[in-house]
C-alpha cells in the first residue's frame, strides 16, 4: 500500500504535525498578525517536508501553492489569493535560472564540457596537483552558464576525473583510491561550492539570495549579474588557488608525477575529433552570454544598450534553438529546469509574503535584540550570525531550503545590528555556497561524488570542515578588502 502513495508517510506526518502545532497550538505572538503566523505554519511544514524528502520538491511546491490559495492568508478574496500564490511565476530571476539550465544542456549534448576538461588536463596534467587545478579551472569556466551545480560537478567534471583516476588504476573497488582518486574526487567536489559562489547563474539558489537582499533593503541593494561576478572574482580566484593545495596537504596522493595523464587527455581529445558544428556554436553562444551578462554593450555604448540578464538567457536559448544545437524536445526533456521554475516560484512566493506580512521583520528584530544584549558590536554580531547561518547547514540537505528558511531573518538581523548592507549581503551570499562543503548530503553534487567511493565518510566530513574554514576566511579577508576597494561599503 505504501508504494502506491505519492508521499513518504513519516516525514509527511512530521511536516504536517509541525504546521498544525504552529497554526493551532502555539499562540500568535504579540506584534504578529494571524495571517503571518498561519503562513509561517505552512512555510515550516513545507521546509520540513523538503528536508525530510516527503515528496519531490516540485510536488511539495504545488501543494504549497494550493495551500496559500485555499487558506487565503494573503487575501480574503479567493481570486486574489490564487493570483498571490502564482505571483512569483513572473519573476525574471526564476526564469533566468530555468532558462540557463536549459542552455547548459547544450554543453552536455555537444560534448563541449568534456572537451574543456581534457584540454586543461592535456596542458597541466603532468602532475597530480596539475590535474587538480585542471578540474578546478574547468569548473570555473563552465560555472557562469551551468546553474545546476550538480550537472556541472557531477555530470560533466566527475566522469573526466574518474577516467583520469582509472587510467592510473586508482579504483575504490580495488582499494587503490589513495593513488590519486581520493585527492582528485575531493578537488572535483570542493571546486563546486567555490564556483557556485562566483556567479548568480552558477547555482540555482543564488537568485533567491538576490531576491531576499533586494526585498530586505527595499531594492536599495540589487545584486546584478555583473556586480555579483565582480565582487566574487578576487576572493573566488583566491579560494580556487588555495583549495587544491590545502587538500594536497591533508590528502596527499600516492602518485604525484603523472606524465601519462596529459597523453591520456590528448587521446580522449583525439577520440572526440575536431570541434563539431554544435560545439562551435555552443562556444560562440557561451561568449555572447558572458559579454551580455557582464554588461559590455552598456559599458561601450551607454545604458541604452544594456540587456537584462534574463533577456540575455532567452537570447542564448533562442540561438541554440534556431541553430538546431538544441531542439524543443531537448528543452521539454530538461526536467530539472521545469522543476526548478516550479519550486523556486513557490518558495519565493512564500518568502515574499512572509516579508510583506511582517513576519521576517518581527523575527529579525527578536534575533537582533537577543544578540545586542551580548554587547559585542556589529562586527561580532555579524560574525556570530554568519557562522550560525553557515554551520546550520549540517541540518539541511537542501541549500534552497536552508536559504529560504534562514537567509532573510539573519540578513535583516545583521542590518538591524549595524552591519554595512552590501558587505553583509556579499558575505551571506558567499556563505550560502560555501556551506555546501560540509557534508555528503549538502547539495546534489555531494552524493554523486561521495557515492563513487573514493573517500570514507570521516574523510569527507573532515575535508568539508577544513575547506569551510579556509573558504570563509578567504571570502572574509580577501573579500572585505576587495569590496572596500570597489567602494561597495
Amino acid at each position: 500500500m505504501e508504494e502506491k502513495l505519492g508521499f513518504k508517510p513519516l516525514p509527511a506526518a512530521i511536516a504536517l504535525g509541525l504546521a498544525l502545532l504552529i497554526w493551532f497550538v502555539i499562540p500568535v505572538p504579540e506584534g504578529v498578525t494571524p495571517q503571518a503566523w498561519h503562513l509561517l505554519a505552512m512555510f515550516v511544514g513545507v521546509i520540513a517536508a523538503i528536508i525530510g524528502k516527503a515528496m519531490p520538491i516540485g510536488a511539495i511546491s504545488i501543494i504549497a501553492i494550493m495551500l496559500v490559495a485555499i487558506t487565503g492568508v494573503t487575501s480574503d478574496k479567493p481570486a486574489d489569493a490564487m493570483k498571490d500564490a502564482l505571483s512569483s511565476f513572473s519573476s525574471p530571476l526564476i526564469w533566468l535560472i530555468g532558462v540557463a539550465i536549459m542552455i547548459s544542456r547544450g554543453i552536455l549534448k555537444t560534448g563541449l564540457g568534456a572537451r574543456i576538461g581534457y584540454l586543461f588536463i592535456s596542458v597541466f596534467g603532468k602532475k597530480t596537483l596539475g590535474i587538480g587545478y585542471s578540474l578546478a579551472l574547468s569548473e570555473l569556466l563552465l560555472a557562469p552558464v551551468t546553474p545546476s551545480n550538480t550537472a556541472r560537478g557531477g555530470g560533466i567534471i566527475h566522469p573526466v576525473m574518474k577516467a583520469i583516476a582509472s587510467s592510473y588504476d586508482s579504483d575504490p573497488e580495488k582499494g587503490t583510491q589513495g593513488r590519486m582518486g581520493k585527492y582528485l574526487a575531493l578537488v572535483n567536489y570542493h571546486s563546486n561550492p567555490i564556483t557556485s559562489a562566483m556567479f548568480i547563474t552558477a547555482t540555482a539558489p543564488n537568485p533567491l539570495v538576490v531576491d531576499i537582499v533586494a526585498k530586505t533593503t527595499n531594492t536599495n541593494i540589487h545584486l546584478s549579474w555583473s556586480t555579483w561576478a565582480l565582487a566574487m572574482l578576487l576572493p573566488g580566484l583566491a579560494a580556487i588557488a588555495l583549495m587544491p593545495l590545502v587538500l594536497y596537504f591533508f590528502y596527499p596522493p600516492e602518485i604525484k608525477q603523472t606524465p601519462n595523464a596529459a597523453e591520456f587527455a590528448k587521446q580522449k581529445l583525439a577520440e572526440q575529433g575536431p570541434m563539431s558544428r554544435g560545439e562551435k556554436i555552443m562556444l560562440a553562444i557561451f561568449a555572447i552570454l558572458l559579454i551580455l551578462w557582464a554588461g559590455v554593450p552598456a559599458m561601450l555604448f551607454g545604458k541604452a544598450y544594456a540587456v537584462d540578464a534574463t533577456t540575455t538567457a532567452f537570447i542564448g536559448l533562442s540561438l541554440l534553438l534556431l541553430s538546431g544545437v538544441l531542439t524543443w524536445d531537448d528543452i521539454l526533456k530538461e526536467k530539472s529546469a521545469w522543476d526548478t521554475i516550479t519550486w523556486f516560484a513557490a518558495l519565493v512566493m512564500m518568502a515574499t509574503f512572509l516579508n510583506k506580512l511582517g513576519l521576517i521583520t518581527w523575527f529579525s528584530a527578536m534575533l537582533s535584540n537577543s544578540i545586542e544584549h551580548l554587547g559585542i558590536g556589529w562586527m561580532g554580531a555579524s560574525a556570530l550570525l554568519l557562522l550560525a547561518y553557515m554551520y546550520a547547514h549540517y541540518m539541511f540537505a537542501s541549500t534552497t531550503a536552508h536559504i529560504t528558511a534562514m537567509f532573510g531573518a539573519f540578513y535583516a538581523a545583521g542590518l538591524a545590528l549595524g552591519a554595512p548592507p552590501m558587505l553583509f549581503a556579499l558575505l551571506m551570499a558567499a556563505a550560502s555556497s560555501i556551506m555546501m562543503t560540509l557534508t555528503h548530503y549538502a547539495t546534489g553534487t555531494s552524493p554523486v561524488i561521495f557515492g563513487s567511493g573514493y573517500t570514507t565518510l570521516a574523510e569527507w566530513w573532515k575535508a568539508g570542515f577544513i575547506m569551510s574554514v579556509v573558504n570563509l576566511a578567504v571570502f572574509v579577508i580577501v573579500g572585505a578588502v576587495w569590496w572596500k576597494m570597489l567602494g561597495y561599503y
